[in-house]
């Protein structure tokens, strides 16, 4: 039996290799192309410092609140957060309202009334927002 040197072949490691050339990209290929986004920079201190103090806002609310709060105020739209969390558009939007008027009252160092219903809640804090102007 005739045996080969091992040192014919190079090692390779185990994975996938193309054979197909090189692209080289030309101005004309690109023309068409729509531009990548610009990135937003990086937040300031202030900025950092603000949302520092936002978040234990949060706390305030039930799960369900906060999740919505927070898909919300990063810009989500109201479909996907609806099917995250498993309510209807009217309904998602009624919570988030609640939310807002919790985390509005305890600010003003207000206690919220217990054993009512969020709409109640919500007309309450719109009487006394109007009644304040």
């Amino acid at each position: 039996m005739l045996e080969l040197p091992r040192t014919a072949l190079p090692e390779r490691g185990q994975g996938y290799f193309s054979t197909w050339p090189q692209m080289f990209v030309e101005f004309s290929d690109l023309v068409g192309q729509t531009p990548e986004p610009m990135r937003l920079p990086p937040p300031s201190a202030a900025a950092i410092s603000r949302m520092d103090a936002a978040l234990p806002w949060l706390l305030w609310l039930g799960p369900l609140d906060a999740k919505i709060v927070w898909r919300r105020a990063s810009g989500e739209r109201w479909k996907s957060i609806c099917w995250s969390v498993g309510l209807a558009r009217a309904a998602a939007h009624e919570h988030w309202l609640y939310a807002l008027c919790v985390i509005a009252w305890r600010l003003n160092g207000r206690r919220v009334p217990g054993k009512r219903s969020r709409r109640n809640v919500i007309d309450l804090v719109r009487d006394a927002s109007v009644r304040s102007m």
